[in-house]
């Protein structure tokens, strides 16, 4: 269990996939700031899913069979099929927050496949793969957040013409990877 644990934070926090690799950086970039938390739940649950369940179609089906170089064909169809029940069960959970638009960005999130490529190729356990999953989901959502706060606090300073737009994006998302390395020492392994 403190393993599982120690694997949430880790992802979530040091191991971030959005800063640590650079996956997940369109709806990083795409996001709207109305949907910024309807964006991190449906990714996060997305993450989970897939991740979940690629693990169990990875370890059940690809391995006994001896098919795990098709691991990729299988997980990409699992992501994409699941994003539309998905959005359509969180807008009836969620009713205030603006889930429609967000099949596109979830559909360009490449963390969603490498979450599930990493539980199959990390074999740890059913629990540890939940961890991993989950954790990557809410470092998303985190570092979302605080990309959005950060690009609504440079919208209305003044900034030189020729940083306006992408330029700026990208030089606040570079310094929110600078303060997440303050974590890397967080957990000793």
């Amino acid at each position: 269990m403190t393993e599982a644990f120690l694997t949430l934070v880790s992802t979530a926090l040091i191991n971030n996939l959005v800063l640590h690799w650079p996956l997940g950086v369109d709806p990083l970039l795409g996001s709207e700031p109305r949907q910024v938390h309807a964006l991190g739940i449906a990714t996060t649950c997305l993450m989970l899913i897939v991740g979940l369940f690629g693990y169990t179609l990875y370890h059940w089906l690809l391995l006994p069979l001896e098919l795990t170089s098709l691991r990729l064909f299988v997980f990409l169809p699992l992501s994409v099929l699941t994003i539309g029940p998905l959005l359509k069960g969180l807008s009836h959970l969620f009713a205030t927050l603006p889930f429609k638009g967000l099949w596109p960005l979830l559909l360009g999130n490449a963390a969603v496949l490498g979450v599930t490529l990493l539980n199959a190729q990390d074999d740890k356990g059913f629990f540890s793969a939940a961890a991993l999953s989950l954790g990557a989901g809410l470092g998303f959502w985190l570092v979302l957040s605080l990309f959005n706060d950060l690009r609504q606090r440079t919208r209305n300073n003044d900034i030189p013409l020729p940083f306006h737009g992408l330029p700026i994006d990208l030089i606040g998302a570079g310094l929110i990877a600078v303060a997440f390395l303050g974590f890397s020492g967080l957990i000793k392994t």
